[in-house]
């Protein structure tokens, strides 16, 4: 029982290319962060559409431009 050597007469596994193996990294770094934003999220289109529909609003009241001088008021007391 011992570790296990190739035999020298064996030529050793080829290695993927550096492209191919930067390609690999990227793909499972890509899966990684997409199971990381959806993790705990039991209907993930749902909390997507939400998203974009609250830049949307976001973004329609940014060119909006300010509210009108009369606009509401709120005071406390």
């Amino acid at each position: 029982m011992g570790l296990c050597f190739p035999c020298p007469a064996e030529a050793a596994p080829p290695s993927p290319s550096p492209e191919e193996k930067r390609a690999k990294l990227a793909e499972a770094a890509e899966r990684r962060q997409k199971e990381a934003a959806s993790r705990g999220i039991l209907d993930v289109q749902s909390v997507e559409e939400k998203r974009k529909k609250k830049e949307k609003i976001e973004k329609q009241i940014a060119t909006s431009g300010p509210p009108p001088a009369g606009g509401l008021r709120w005071t406390v007391s």
